[in-house]
């Protein structure tokens, strides 16, 4: 049988047991017996100190609590997910809870800019540090950070200081890209030559159920008596027990290399240890001896393909119109569809009193047709009307002690100026306006959550699929084009939603079942966590970009998302199809790597391996 010294991607030479030492019935050799590897005319030798299964091969992957690893880091992952999503499900509620001010939609997009902007940087190191100091530990460290983060910026949001909100969102964006660095070495370790796509698939669907819970209850925490601040306070609760899920992994880990040694396993680092201990030299396929310390630099991207880095430009346009939409979409969905501007061609019977609430004072002021006079018919999408002007003191009302300023003059009065957290807007003036905002809020968060339920739901199936037919680079392709579709679909029509987002979670399923597990198919496996470290950097390289484009083009067109936002994210569709096209040519000029099956010859090596037991599963 041959094996492999897996985090080094050389063969193994034939072992064969020396003469006269032969295992006995149950498979084991006795202590002193050697291994020789044979290596052309040359053979070494070395004594292990355990009990070896002869012809065995034992890796992490051959483990049954491999699923329990798996099932921690996405723990860790639902928590993340969840913390980094809140702003994106309250983009109302915070443009009504925080000062008054032209400029919120820059204010806000700045959260997702200042996140991305440490993240250009530091997934080269956190990969680095993933490779050189073992991806377990790396997980707690960031998971750390992730929860400081969180922490920082509710108390921001409590103090309804961007300032502060902006160093919370610096301080998770410092350990939370890294922390996705770490969870994918994690996993190809452990499902190395075995499902790794379908184990990456379950990764991502559990994690993006963070996303879905939040864009479901953030909006009604946010609505109810909690209010925004309970709503932003659910991130620090999760992010901290993540911090258990993230420990008990290295406990884990720790665990199985220790199991794995006794069984005489194939953990890379200890046999290499093993074989160098009497000065042998081990010898690579060329007949060379490998340097006792093969380090991992930074500098060894450079050594990286054409192959890797198309994914990674594929990786920053697709991404771009998948995460920045998300951010926004809240903000897109109410005004294309559940909260319309009011009819234009109606006007309020009293245009300066309120419409709904105790300051009413009983009267009646109901929105007529401009041309009639009748009732106006107001859809069930579009938003009540508002007074043109407001001009209300507290000495109107006893309750006046709950309004947050004393008087509301407003000559002109816009949407903008409605902040419906404040009792004085949501109670005593424009209470129909405010009711109906919570409503069209909550359904709109239900429907973005689309996206995220679909690859929650098709990721794992997706995954094994592409575990058995192949086909990344194609697949990568098929997905940015439906993304194109999507965003057209969004741009140009008013339309319901749903069938367009259907269409975004299932091309945003397929493409991130096929982009990561493509990462280690292009660089040598010790690379593994730089690779992944310079794909996350250069994708956040966008994602700190692309949030301040989007505020831009808002502002520019007269503060409204449709249909240039939207334009925005087709170019980035359309330029993910080219590079997909690209990427297939590429392959098939150099074998196909991306789109044919990943080799399975390790995984036949664990196949009959699979039920070893150990001490986490054991029966």
């Amino acid at each position: 049988m041959e094996t492999y010294l897996r985090n080094r991607g050389d063969r193994m030479p034939e072992r064969t047991t020396p003469m006269g030492l032969e295992p006995d019935d149950d498979g084991n050799v006795d202590e002193s017996n050697q291994l020789h590897y044979g290596n052309n005319d040359e053979d070494f030798s070395h004594t292990l100190t355990q009990h070896q299964p002869a012809a065995m091969h034992f890796s992490k992957s051959s483990l049954r609590s491999r699923w329990l690893v798996l099932a921690l880091t996405c723990t860790v992952m639902t928590a993340s997910y969840y913390s980094y999503d809140i702003p994106s499900a309250l983009h109302q509620q915070l443009s009504d809870y925080m000062p008054q001010s032209s400029n919120f939609e820059r204010n806000f997009n700045l959260l997702y800019t200042v996140y991305s902007i440490p993240n250009v940087i530091l997934p080269l190191f956190g990969g680095n540090f993933v490779d050189r100091y073992g991806a377990p530990q790396c997980l707690l460290v960031f998971a750390s950070i992730v929860c400081c983060g969180s922490v920082l910026l509710s108390i921001g949001v409590s103090n309804k200081s961007w300032e502060v909100m902006y160093l919370g969102r610096f301080v998770f964006g410092l350990g939370a890209e890294s922390l996705c660095v770490a969870q994918s070495t994690i996993t190809s370790d452990w499902f190395e030559g075995k499902d790794i796509a379908f184990a990456m698939g379950i990764g991502l669907s559990v994690s993006r159920l963070g996303s879905i819970f939040n864009n479901i209850t953030s909006p009604k925490v946010a609505n109810s008596r909690g209010g925004i601040q309970s709503a932003f306070w659910i991130g620090p609760v999760l992010t901290f027990s993540s911090l258990l899920a993230a420990a008990l992994i290295i406990f884990v880990d720790r665990r199985a290399i220790k199991k794995l040694k006794k069984r005489g396993g194939d953990v890379a680092s200890t046999l290499t240890e093993a074989l160098l201990e009497d000065d042998a030299p081990v010898r690579n396929e060329n007949n060379n001896p490998c340097s006792e310390s093969d380090e991992v630099h930074l500098t060894d991207f450079r050594k990286f393909g054409i192959m890797f880095w198309l994914l990674t430009i594929s990786c920053f346009v697709v991404y771009g119109c998948v995460l920045p939409f998300n951010n926004v979409a809240a903000g897109i969905l109410l005004e294309r569809n559940y909260y319309k501007p009011a009819p234009s061609s109606c006007h309020l019977l009293h245009p300066d009193q309120c419409t709904l609430g105790y300051l009413q004072n009983g009267t009646n002021n109901p929105s007529l047709s401009d041309s009639t006079g009748a009732l106006c018919s107001i859809d069930a999408s579009q938003a009540p009307l508002l007074p043109s002007s407001v001009n209300i003191t507290s000495s109107a009302s006893d309750q006046s002690g709950e309004w947050d300023n004393e008087a509301y003059v407003y000559p002109n009065l816009t949407t903008h100026d409605v902040q419906c957290n404040d009792p004085f807007w949501h109670s005593a003036c424009t209470s129909d306006y405010c009711t109906k905002e919570s409503a069209s809020t909550e359904r709109a968060g239900k429907v973005m959550s689309i996206p995220y339920l679909i690859s929650a739901l098709s990721s794992p199936p997706l995954g094994l699929l592409v575990d058995k037919i192949g086909r990344r680079a194609q697949i990568a392709s098929l997905a940015s084009g439906l993304l194109f579709i999507v965003h057209l679909t969004m741009a140009v029509s008013h339309s319901s939603p749903v069938l367009p987002l259907v269409g975004q979670g299932i091309a945003y399923s397929c493409y991130a079942a096929v982009i990561w597990p493509s990462v280690p198919l292009t660089v040598d496996k010790k690379f593994t966590g730089t690779a992944f470290g310079v794909i996350t950097s250069v994708q956040n390289i966008g994602l700190a970009l692309f949030p301040l484009m989007i505020a831009s083009i808002y502002k520019a067109s007269g503060n409204s998302y449709i249909p240039n936002v939207e334009f925005l994210f087709m170019s980035c569709a359309g330029l993910g199809v080219l590079i997909g096209l690209l990427l297939n040519r590429l392959d098939r000029r150099n074998g196909g790597n991306l789109n044919g099956i990943t080799s399975d010859d390790e995984s036949r090596a664990d196949a009959g391996f699979a039920n070893v037991e150990d001490e986490y599963f054991s029966p």
